[in-house]
Formats: C-alpha cells, sequence, structure tokens
C-alpha cells in the first residue's frame, strides 16, 4: 500500500519521456560548446581597464588569432563544478545564487509549517472571487518596474513558490504563474531605461551617455508590457474557460498536489490566527526589505540570503517551534529547492566552456565582419540578431554588455546608425531571448521551481517570442529611419 505522504511525482517525469530534463539538455549544450571549441578558431582581443564601466573591455581591431585550447572529457566533466565559481567568467558567479536558492527553501519550508500561506491564499481568494485576472497585468507591471531599474533577475526566483500556489487556486496553472515574473521582470529588462548591469554599462562601454535613445526603450517597455500581459491573461482565461488547453494539462494533479498539498477543501473558510497574521507580517516584510536591499543598498545573494535565514529564525520562534522541528523545516526546505540550485551551476558551466575554449572573442569578431558595409536598415536588424546569437552563449547582461559594446557600437557611426540604437538592439535582443534561454540561471531555475518542463514552456511562449521580435524590429527599423 502506497504511504499517503509520499511526495507527488516530479512533474517533468510524468512529461513525454521522449523529452529529456533540464539536466540533460544543460549537459548537452555543455558538450556541444565543447565540441565548438574543435572547430571554431581560438582567438583574443586586447583588453583595457575602463574605470567607468568599473571592468576590462575589448579593444576594436585589436583581435589576433591565439594558440587554441579545445575542452576534451574532462574539462566537460569540471565544467559544472567550474560553473559554480570562475572568477574570470563573464557571468556572476554561480554558488552565490546556489546558496540563495538554499536559503530561500528553508525560509518556505518554515513558513509552510505554520500553514500561514495556505490560509492566506484561501483568504486572498475568496476576497478576489471573480477579479483574479487583474492580478495578472497588475503583478507584470511590479515585475517589469523591478527589470527596467535595476534589472530584476536572480532575486525574482523567490517568488515562484509565492504566486504559483495563488494562480493554481484561482483556477489557472502554473505556467501562469511563472509566466507572471519570468515574463514580467524579462520584459522589464528588455525595455531597461535606467538599469545599471544592461542599459548604464553598455552606454558606458559604447561612449555614449546612457539617457540617449530613452524615448525608444520607453515605448519597448510600454509596448512590451502591453503585449505581454494580454498574452498570459487570454491564456490564463483559456486554461480557466478549459483546464485541458493548459499546456501542463497533463501536470495540473500533480501540480495541486505539490503547491497546494496543505490546503483543505475551497469550502473550508477557516481564518488566520494571530501567530499566522504575524508570519504573514514578517513574510511580506523580508521580500519589501529584500526589494529595498537590492535597489538602493547595492545588496547582492550573500545578504539576500542572511536576510531570509534570519527571517526564517524569527518566524520559527515566533511559531514557537522547537530547535529540532525549526532546524528540520527549514533542512527539509532547502531539499526541495536543491535540484534547482544544481541546475544553476549546470547552466553556468556552458559559459566556463566557452572561455576556457577561447572561442568567445572569435564568435564576437566574427559578428564585427558581418556587419561591415550595411546600410542602416540592414546593418541594426543584423545587429539585433547577432546580438541574439551571442546572448545564447553569453547570457549575462552586463558580460555580453562589456563583451560586445566597445567593438560593435562603434561599427554604427559607418553606417549612418545612432550608437544608442546599437545598445537599444542589445538590450532587447538578450532580454528577449532570456525568456527562454537553457543557459540563464534564472530561466532554468524558475522553471524547476515552477515544477514545469522546458518544452512545455517553449510550447507557451513561442507565439510570444515571435510577436515580440517582430515588435522589436519593427520599432529599430523605424528608429533608424527617424
Amino acid at each position: 500500500m502506497q504511504d499517503d505522504t509520499q511526495a507527488p511525482p516530479n512533474p517533468e517525469e510524468q512529461t513525454s519521456s521522449r523529452f529529456p530534463t533540464a539536466y540533460t539538455i544543460l549537459f548537452l549544450l555543455i558538450i556541444l560548446v565543447a565540441a565548438l571549441t574543435w572547430i571554431i578558431p581560438a582567438g583574443r582581443y586586447d583588453r583595457v581597464m575602463n574605470d567607468t564601466v568599473g571592468k576590462e573591455i575589448a579593444v576594436a581591431g585589436s583581435y589576433q588569432e591565439v594558440d587554441p585550447n579545445p575542452q576534451g572529457f574532462f574539462d566537460v566533466m569540471l565544467a559544472p563544478g567550474a560553473g559554480f565559481y570562475d572568477p574570470d567568467s563573464y557571468a556572476a558567479n554561480a554558488i552565490d545564487v546556489a546558496l540563495f536558492v538554499l536559503f530561500l527553501g528553508g525560509f518556505l519550508g518554515i513558513v509552510n509549517a505554520t500553514g500561514a500561506i495556505d490560509t492566506g491564499i484561501r483568504t486572498v481568494m475568496h476576497r478576489l472571487e471573480g477579479h483574479e485576472i487583474w492580478m495578472i497585468p497588475i503583478m507584470m507591471s511590479l515585475f517589469a518596474l523591478g527589470g527596467t531599474t535595476y534589472g530584476m533577475a536572480e532575486e525574482t526566483l523567490a517568488f515562484y513558490a509565492i504566486l504559483i500556489p495563488v494562480m493554481i487556486a484561482a483556477g489557472y496553472d502554473a505556467v501562469t504563474g511563472v509566466a507572471i515574473i519570468l515574463i514580467g521582470a524579462g520584459i522589464g529588462v528588455l525595455g531597461s531605461t535606467i538599469n545599471p548591469f544592461a542599459t548604464v554599462i553598455a552606454a558606458n562601454a559604447a561612449g555614449i551617455p546612457f539617457t540617449d535613445g530613452m524615448a525608444l526603450r520607453f515605448i519597448l517597455l510600454i509596448g512590451g508590457v502591453v503585449i505581454c500581459a494580454a498574452y498570459v491573461m487570454l491564456y490564463a482565461r483559456r486554461v480557466k474557460a478549459d483546464p485541458r488547453r493548459s499546456v501542463v494539462a497533463k501536470q495540473a494533479q500533480a501540480h495541486r498536489a505539490i503547491f497546494l498539498k496543505d490546503r483543505k477543501d475551497d469550502s473550508d473558510t477557516a481564518n488566520l490566527t494571530g501567530t499566522q497574521s504575524i508570519v504573514l507580517i514578517i513574510f511580506a516584510l523580508t521580500f519589501a526589505v529584500m526589494i529595498w536591499g537590492v535597489s538602493s543598498q547595492g545588496w547582492w545573494m550573500a545578504r539576500m540570503a542572511a536576510l531570509f535565514l534570519g527571517s526564517a529564525i524569527v518566524i520559527g520562534l515566533i511559531a514557537r517551534m522547537g530547535e529540532k522541528q525549526l532546524t528540520g523545516n527549514f533542512i527539509d526546505g532547502a531539499r526541495d529547492l536543491l535540484g534547482v540550485a544544481l541546475v544553476v551551476g549546470l547552466a553556468r558551466g556552458i559559459v566556463v566552456i566557452m572561455e576556457n575554449g577561447l572561442i568567445a572573442d572569435t564568435i564576437l569578431h566574427s559578428a564585427e565582419q558581418s556587419l561591415g558595409g550595411l546600410g542602416d536598415l540592414a546593418f541594426i536588424n543584423l545587429m539585433f540578431w547577432i546580438e541574439v546569437g551571442m546572448s545564447f552563449f553569453v547570457p549575462s547582461s552586463s558580460g555580453l554588455a562589456v563583451m560586445s559594446m566597445p567593438i560593435l557600437a562603434p561599427l554604427a557611426d559607418f553606417a549612418g546608425v545612432a550608437r544608442s540604437l546599437v545598445v537599444t538592439a542589445y538590450q532587447s535582443a538578450n532580454g528577449l531571448v532570456n525568456l527562454i534561454n537553457p543557459t540563464f540561471a534564472v530561466v532554468v531555475g524558475g522553471l524547476a521551481i515552477g515544477r514545469v518542463s522546458y518544452d512545455r514552456w517553449l510550447a507557451f511562449i513561442w507565439p510570444l517570442l515571435l510577436i515580440l521580435t517582430v515588435f522589436i524590429s519593427a520599432a529599430l527599423s523605424v528608429a533608424t529611419l527617424v
């Protein structure tokens, strides 16, 4: 007889057995990039320190071929571990993100043990009955605000376990919750206005004020939010009207078991206890402090992890958990997100292989040669697609900016195109790709928390990607002609 307390199966395991898991996809990509290091010539640009950007940037015209360093079997096997910490990588290190995820999981484990989230969800659903759909554009706009102002990305991993249960309880699905967060913050980064990790760094590397081209970026931001919110709302309405139209319909029962595992029958109108109300207040304050710290105090993963650890201890004491119960709940919560922490390092391993194989600058040099002698319309559209391709290998917005802008932005002068358009093409391409990029820890991490397999995410988002691509290309082309 099966134990009723057994954890429900992972929905990814219930998906078509022909489609591999995220771990397999990422490892195959590591192997593919390693194979490319045997084919693509090795090369380097000279680099000099740029005090304004705060990093070394490539020097245009300095590319030269170097001795190859093809990546073999042992390099491939070392890459996942090196992905957690590689001080020479364009991308930020993954170890701090992975540890943050584990501390976040522990925090959520303690909060869930109090029953406050479950009761709070039922209270919210009761009060919003009939108007739940409007949570979608409101929440997406808030995440987009974080994306456009300070490049909200890894921090969003903290919100999936909160929002997805609310969406499922409202009659939608896990994909709706993932889309609100991932697309919301992503479209904000795509339409970055004052984002220091994308627009500001890229503009400085391109040698222009970051305010140049701001009007076009506002158009991309506002238009993108409207397009994306409308797309997610239409999808959510279809799912609520007919759950069989969900792209994760086969996992619906498993998702409810996972995300609403402690939730009682909908007819249960239990009210929050005094302790649960205090827990929810601390819960909300924790996220408010995190946003304040990241946006204005320069916080990163270590400080955010410390915040969640401290809040977890406070909540455990308020809920009168004993020492063993508190630590047990924390460890159980961290265990739930262990797979997410591992996939973060695996994704970064792809970048490690590419950089150690010395092919990143060669790819950039090929892009530089492809853009020479083109007219303005052809130049800006090809620039966009080159940045799209490079974003798959360098998902970090700041890393891609430092790598590509010093080389590609000056080429705009010969094509009669403003350098600010090159910056906008870069950030919109990077933002677009990072909605689906399997080398981007935020994508694979968010999908893992949401128990949504990569193929199901692609099935949901590909029409939106086409719409956004047309929108961005049209905006860049019109701006070139104006």
